[in-house]
């Protein structure tokens, strides 16, 4: 038995506290929460044997970081994670409260466990590991670990963007991502970008009576229909101009590589999606839909009378969340105009309509020839004792993008959550058998890295 066989227990005892804090980064009633797991982290990397371990104050939820650079001309890495976690709701689907872990059939259960402190814990307990058994690492590494990941991490972004020389690295490594299958090792080399953003339709100055003015009175819930569908057809196909146009296609060896992951769709419609159809576009190949396609999604609309009962109303505004995921090469500041354009165009006539940008991230692709790629792929292929798949991920991780463009670093994605761990969703959880193997499979990585 080796030491991290040997100290699972306590790494177990320790992912449980980190998942007891309720750090809710979209509420901001859980402020504190934000600043107590923020501590934690900090704590534990300090108590790790790392130096510099310490707050980075700023603009919004505090970065922690810590650093171990005792390994003169030997690579450095810079280690990313998030300690903040989506809102739990809907309660009432929880088996078991979302920040009380529960194991069950070698899973545990709780808000955070897979996305993304669970993961962000691999590479804690891996250094960690490293450091107490030998007293030193054989390479460099600096942590960055944030708290707004999952409402737009603009002060990490900022922070990075401003280039500080203690940060500077030859790669970033991000647990963040799942494998494919079970006892799968994988490795994420793509992830969509997105621009996220409100459509805001005004009518009337106020609210009408629909018997006295209806037939007359433009209604904005209508309007926002109509430009949505105007966006997108039934089949799937984006309908803004000019969107398509700096879409790059996955190569013949991707696709063939993708072609031979063990995949059943029948299974996937029915038992992950639970639906009766997949839709999109129908001369795209699945795989290449959710993980090479760009989107164009509707994830709310608000307007008018919603309550029990009856009230006929012609709403004087309606609202819709809207994004896209954009894929390699598109921008951002490109696909926004081209949206906002798009709807100009579009609206119809008795309401003014506009696109109020949110959030945005670049998309990212790494080539899976990159030496820092191919030495992770090696040491997960150590570990689980299957050769390494190489795919990319349909999901926005904004920092990518920034340490690809910031930087000018790779990013290194080791996922170790599973298709069916429930991320945003009630229920979420992460397989214990993989968060034991992940920090061995980290620590490997080190190591082939020093070598």
């Amino acid at each position: 038995m080796n030491y991290y066989q040997e100290h699972q227990p306590e790494f177990l005892e320790g992912l449980k506290a980190f998942l007891r804090i309720p750090s809710i980064s979209t509420l901001s009633e859980h402020k504190s929460d934000i600043r107590k797991a923020a501590e934690f982290v900090r704590s534990e990397l300090e108590k790790a044997g790392l130096q510099q371990a310490q707050l980075i104050e700023g603009q919004g939820n505090p970065l922690v970081y810590a650093e171990w650079l005792g390994a003169p001309g030997r690579p450095t890495l810079l280690l990313y994670g998030h300690y903040d976690v989506q809102p739990p709701d809907p309660l009432d689907e929880w088996k078991s409260p979302p920040f009380e872990p529960a194991i069950r059939n070698d899973n545990i259960y709780a808000r955070g466990s897979a996305d993304d402190k669970g993961q962000t814990f691999i590479l804690m307990k891996a250094v960690e590991g490293l450091l107490k058994q030998h007293g030193k690492l054989p390479i460099n590494v600096k942590f960055l670990i944030e708290g707004e990941e999952e409402v737009g991490g603009e002060h990490i972004e900022a922070y990075v963007k401003s280039k500080p020389a203690r940060i500077k690295a030859d790669a970033a490594v991000i647990c963040d991502t799942e494998m494919f299958a079970l006892e799968l090792p994988t490795i994420c080399v793509g992830l969509r970008g997105m621009v996220y953003g409100e459509l805001i339709v005004q009518g009337a100055g106020h609210d009408l009576h629909s018997g006295v003015y209806g037939g007359a009175a433009p209604n904005p819930i209508m309007a926002i229909a109509e430009i949505l569908t105007a966006l997108k057809d039934r089949n799937g196909h984006i309908l803004i101009p000019g969107f398509y146009d700096r879409v790059q296609p996955p190569s013949a060896k991707e696709r063939d590589a993708w072609a031979r992951l063990p995949f059943n769709e029948k299974e996937y419609k029915e038992k992950e999606v639970e639906v009766k159809e997949l839709t999109g576009e129908p001369e795209i190949p699945l795989f290449e839909r959710l993980w090479a396609r760009p989107t164009f999604e509707v994830h709310g609309i608000r307007g008018g009378f919603t309550g029990e009962g009856a009230k006929t109303v012609i709403p004087a505004r309606a609202v819709a969340k809207i994004s896209t995921r954009l894929v390699a090469d598109q921008r951002p500041d490109e696909a926004t105009k081209q949206l906002k354009e798009a709807v100009r165009r579009v609206t119809p006539k008795g309401v003014t309509a506009e696109v109020k940008p949110i959030h945005s991230a670049a998309p990212s692709l790494v080539n899976p020839d990159n030496p820092f790629v191919r030495a992770a792929a090696d040491a997960m292929t150590e570990v689980f004792k299957k050769e390494t798949v190489y795919i990319r991920s349909g999901g926005s991780i904004p920092i990518v993008g920034c340490f690809d463009q910031s930087l000018g670093i790779p990013s290194v994605m080791l996922g170790f959550g599973l298709p069916d761990d429930n991320l945003h969703a009630p229920n979420e959880k992460l397989h214990l058998p993989n968060f034991y193997r992940g920090i061995e499979a980290v620590a490997h990585y080190l190591e082939t890295l020093g070598r």
